[in-house]
């Protein structure tokens, strides 16, 4: 398994719904962010430009709810790479409770065509620095 980044999230009135609790799509907002987040870390030192990733899947398990002022840790990690896809997962935390478990499949695209292109070497040293 690659390094587990985390991060920290308060929960903020714009989070929440009419039943007062995180709504599903903020969770998919912070996905993104989040993954985003953890590729620019990755690539601080070499960026990558040349690249961008793209949503092709996403897989989400609601199990516990967060509401106003709760502290959320996001833990995501960098999973199988290959060909022209990789997969990340994501744990949402409120202390030891798991709230939202995900999986989602990316796609690299060419910057400059948006045309899918394959991962090669370069960049599976970066998402898979343990390899």
């Amino acid at each position: 398994m690659s390094t587990v980044f985390e991060l920290k999230i308060k929960v903020s009135l714009d989070d929440i719904d009419t039943l007062d609790h995180v709504n599903n799509l903020v969770y998919v907002k912070w996905m993104d962010d989040i993954a985003t987040t953890h590729w620019n870390f990755l690539t601080k030192d070499n960026p990558l430009p040349q690249y961008v990733w793209v949503v092709m899947r996403h897989e989400i398990d609601y199990l516990k709810q967060a509401g106003l002022g709760d502290e959320i840790t996001v833990k995501t990690w960098v999973g199988e790479t290959r060909g022209i896809t990789s997969v990340r997962f994501m744990e949402f935390y409120k202390n030891e409770d798991l709230l939202v478990k995900a999986k989602t499949t990316w796609v690299m695209l060419d910057a400059k065509t948006h045309k899918p292109t394959r991962i090669r070497e370069n960049v599976l040293k970066v998402l898979q620095p343990s390899k």
